[in-house]
């Protein structure tokens, strides 16, 4: 498996030794990082730099890894890895509802963080799909064009994470037929398990809340009982 080699991550921890370790194996990656002891530290880098993914800890002194989550979405799409304590359910469902991209239960093997960063930077919309699919989709008010993974409700853009970007695409490729939970942990670069099909089902109801009018009435992002999950555009 390639590296995504270049890409700049954001390491947030306030354990300095975690930092110090994750930033030498990740720079022999051929990563650039840059690391911050908690969120006010990472907020001023944020203000200042562009980073491709930030890897954030749940648990820190003062704002936690799940508020500065929160809170960096309401303006930044770049993805979110969580670092959560082994066994804290609530908080990894918690963290993806607040809109993380992904999950790591601590202590983990530094090779596994390696292949879920991988995976997420490679959810990143690249170039279009194939010129046989429909260029935009047409979802009540809400428009996705295809070929540039963008939504929009009239005039605005709908900020898109990385997984939820991910979902359009595999969804739109293929609109109207079932996909189910099983091939979207699968096409996300998730290992298998029931724990990686509930991370789904969350981010299917993050992005129910960007599409929908009624998200607990589901028009366009329709589940199908016993096969999945289907996108039904107008």
């Amino acid at each position: 498996m390639e590296d995504q080699s270049d890409a700049h991550l954001l390491i947030v921890d306030d354990d300095e030794r975690i930092r110090g370790l994750l930033k030498k194996f990740l720079l022999r990656h051929g990563f650039i990082v840059t690391n911050a002891r908690d969120a006010a530290h990472a907020r001023r880098l944020l203000a200042g730099l562009e980073f491709d993914l930030i890897v954030l800890d749940i648990m820190m002194p003062g704002e936690t890894g799940i508020e500065l989550t929160t809170s960096l979405r309401e303006t930044l799409a770049t993805p979110i890895l969580l670092l959560t304590a082994k066994g804290e359910t609530e908080d990894r469902i918690a963290g993806l509802e607040a809109g993380a991209d992904d999950y790591l239960p601590k202590p983990f093997e530094p090779k596994e963080l390696l292949l879920r960063i991988n995976a997420i930077l490679r959810r990143i919309p690249s170039e279009g799909p194939l010129d046989s699919l429909p260029k935009v989709l047409s979802l009540g008010p809400v428009r996705y064009d295809v070929s540039r993974g963008e939504m929009w409700r009239g005039e605005e853009m709908v900020r898109l994470t990385a997984t939820e970007s991910a979902l359009m695409r595999i969804f739109s490729a293929q609109p109207g037929n079932a996909v189910s939970r099983t091939k979207l942990v699968e096409d996300l670069g998730r290992d298998d398990g029931q724990a990686q099909e509930r991370a789904v089902d969350v981010q299917i109801t993050r992005l129910r809340r960007k599409i929908e009018s009624d998200p607990k009435q589901p028009r366009y992002l329709q589940t199908v009982r016993g096969e999945g999950y289907m996108l039904a555009p107008d």
